[in-house]
């Protein structure tokens, strides 16, 4: 028995020193340790030892165990050591390399000027109001006082999905929206994107964005507008900002205006950006019509209102100096890195 168990041992020894990798080791394991290895083999001999000599059998397979155990464990530390220098190696890296540039976005220049118009209009209490972008031709046209004959409908030439629906052309149906379910005082502020059938050119796009503001309460009068228009002016583009307001026609609001800016970039005395005049046009406006007032649900005898819009992308394009609307469209990240 103990010259079995001596060659048990040195054989697993010599296995072990030649082993290589983790699943060598583990096979020789199996091999001399396991449920059926030689080792256990052994044990289940025992049976046929005498009783006086089952101690000394005990304690020689006791100590070929613990050699192979020994073995093993050196065998593995070594192996580990080695696997572990290799992938050093392998994975090594060269701290004096740049590490590679993450690029972060940022917002694009329309959401920047929008958020700054927002945050000048809801600091004066308006409620920042959205609608659908496909539209009733009801909404769109006939209750902003733009019957189906109004040469009006042809300034606004748009895409129409059916007889009925359209692509909106103005941000103006969710006032008419907002009048329908809400009862005045109104002071909304209406965001969007609008669609025209326009060519594309450095100041028109087929799709672009407005922003149409109104408010409706009782005794609203034109110098109401022109306050509030007065004060958002000077918070765009600088508060030495003066506007000028000149008679216009629109179908929603009467008396109707176009109100001009004056130009920021020479303070007025007339610059390339302004074509020397010292103005710039910024934006269309009026007192709300009392027929629109009307069929939105709103007597136009207690109640009165105003209304505005403006181009975002006009906005944009002045506020940065930029000289081609589509530039904001073309995602060129030379360009939009600017801002």
């Amino acid at each position: 028995m103990q010259e079995k168990l001596l060659k048990i041992r040195e054989e697993a020894l010599s296995c072990l020193s030649a082993a290589a990798s983790p699943e060598e080791i583990n096979e020789i394991r199996l091999a001399f340790l396991g449920k059926k290895g030689q080792l256990t083999e052994v044990l289940k001999g025992m049976r046929e030892v005498a009783p006086e000599d089952r101690p000394r059998v005990g304690e020689w397979v006791n100590d070929t165990r613990k050699a192979i155990e020994e073995k093993l464990d050196e065998v593995q530390k070594k192996v580990a050591e080695k696997a572990l220098s290799l992938r050093l190696e392998a994975e090594r890296i060269d701290v004096t390399m740049p590490a590679p540039k993450t690029l972060v976005g940022h917002r694009h220049p329309n959401t920047l000027a929008l958020e700054e118009l927002e945050r000048v209009f809801v600091g004066m209490g308006y409620e920042i109001v959205e609608g659908p972008e496909i539209e009733y031709d009801y909404y769109n046209f006939e209750a902003l006082n733009i019957p189906a004959d109004h040469p009006a409908k042809d300034e606004q030439d748009t895409f129409y999905i059916t007889d009925s629906i359209l692509l909106r052309t103005q941000t103006s149906p969710v006032q008419v929206r907002t009048m329908e379910l809400k009862k005045p005082p109104i002071r909304i502020l209406a965001p969007g994107r609008v669609f025209r059938s326009d060519d594309v050119d450095a100041t028109h796009s087929p799709c672009f964005h407005q922003v149409e503001g109104l408010v409706v309460d009782k005794n609203i009068t034109f110098a109401d507008l022109k306050g509030t228009l007065a004060l958002f002016a000077r918070e765009m583009f600088g508060q030495e900002t003066k506007v000028k307001f000149r008679p216009h026609h629109f179908p929603f609001t009467e008396p109707s205006a176009e109100m001009d800016v004056s130009c920021f970039k020479c303070g007025g005395k007339g610059c390339r950006m302004c074509k020397g005049s010292g103005w710039i046009e910024i934006l269309g406006c009026g007192m709300v019509h009392p027929k629109v007032l009307k069929m939105s649900g709103i007597d136009p005898e207690e109640y009165s209102g105003f209304a505005f819009g403006v181009g975002l992308e006009r906005i944009t394009l002045l506020k940065y100096e930029i000289d081609d609307m589509r530039l904001l469209y073309e995602n060129d990240i030379r360009f939009l890195n600017q801002f």
